[in-house]
């Protein structure tokens, strides 16, 4: 099976690692909850990142979710998936990004993120799906918003 790949073209001569995340779509009636990463480079994401070595994807996606946006998340299922190769500066890291994506509910914040740099934002579903800043995100959402 393949995955679609969304984003930049992979770079003849580039060796990527593969690197395999997790993302939630966190929906409330026509909202939904972003994380907005201040740097390398300012931008609206789906909550989510890597699955440390041996860690179960689901705990991956609890802790990611909590560490970008401070909630706890819930009735958690499965969507799809899409991969994109790109350039990782915080990682100094060329990386084919294996991107798992999760619908899931918001059930309970905790607090603020914990992850420096990242501040949890609410936004209309419309406004996301201009805002996100990667086209695999908006992809997704757009297909579960067709559902």
């Amino acid at each position: 099976m393949t995955i679609r790949r969304y984003g930049e073209a992979v770079k003849s001569g580039q060796r990527y690692r593969r690197r395999p995340g997790v993302y939630a779509v966190l929906l409330e009636g026509d909202s939904i909850l972003t994380t907005h990463q201040a740097n390398p480079q300012p931008e609206f994401q789906l909550p989510g990142g890597g699955i440390d070595p041996g860690e179960h994807p689901v705990a991956a996606l609890h802790r990611e979710v909590m560490e970008e946006t401070g909630w706890h998340i819930g009735g958690i299922r499965r969507f799809g998936a899409f991969r994109r190769f790109c350039y990782m500066p915080e990682y100094d890291l060329w990386a084919e990004k294996l991107c798992t994506i999760y619908i899931a509910r918001p059930v309970l914040r905790v607090g603020p993120p914990s992850e420096p740099g990242h501040t949890a934002v609410w936004m209309d579903v419309r406004a996301a799906l201009r805002e996100l800043g990667n086209a695999g995100d908006r992809a997704m959402l757009a297909r579960i918003l067709r559902l």
